[in-house]
């Protein structure tokens, strides 16, 4: 399936519209910057990036990316395979700063106290070769990491003797050992 053309009212090309995005998602341009660059207004700039984003929401976001368990093990560094072969997923949560909403009660469930600041928080699965496997929608920061954990659907992803690597910040022991899985928390110096 080809590109379609653009609608009759669109001032870029497709491809200068991905661009764009880029320049703003990628590299962080400020919305201001970009619209001199392309010549055009700042509510253009915006309208691109909040399609295209949407766009690559829709599209990347049908991919699965789970890793079977197999193929866990077929790219487990020898390290994991040798002190931790059963580990399927390494969990972490990350924030990301926004805006303080004009609301209290909006800004009370943004604010992170680990950040000290309003944050929109997502968990995080990575294989034990380094590659990611899993992302779950944002949250706000207020959230604790077992709830994130809890709501986000990984542990319906889990099969029974998985071991998940996390954190002592991570309190889920006892949901994973409900799925027959068990967590592994590194020692810290």
């Amino acid at each position: 399936m080809g590109l379609e053309k653009p609608s009759p009212n669109r001032r870029l090309q497709l491809v200068d519209e991905l661009f764009l995005y880029c320049c703003r998602v990628a590299v962080g341009m400020k919305q201001k910057v970009i619209a001199d660059i392309f010549g055009i207004s700042t509510t253009t700039v915006s309208r691109v990036i909040i399609t295209w984003a949407n766009y690559l929401f829709l599209v990347l976001g049908s991919e699965p990316i789970w890793m079977t368990r197999e193929r866990v093990q077929a790219t487990m560094p020898t390290k994991f395979a040798q002190y931790c072969p059963n580990v399927r997923v390494i969990l972490d949560c990350t924030e990301i700063r926004c805006e303080a909403p004009s609301s209290l009660s909006h800004q009370s469930e943004t604010f992170s106290n680990y950040k000290n600041t309003n944050t929109f928080k997502g968990l995080i699965g990575i294989a034990p070769c380094g590659v990611i496997t899993f992302i779950s929608k944002l949250y706000t920061g207020s959230i604790s990491d077992r709830e994130i954990t809890q709501q986000s659907g990984i542990l319906h992803l889990l099969q029974p003797g998985d071991a998940c690597m996390a954190d002592k910040g991570f309190v889920i022991d006892n949901m994973l050992s409900e799925l027959g899985a068990t967590l592994i928390n590194p020692p810290f110096k």
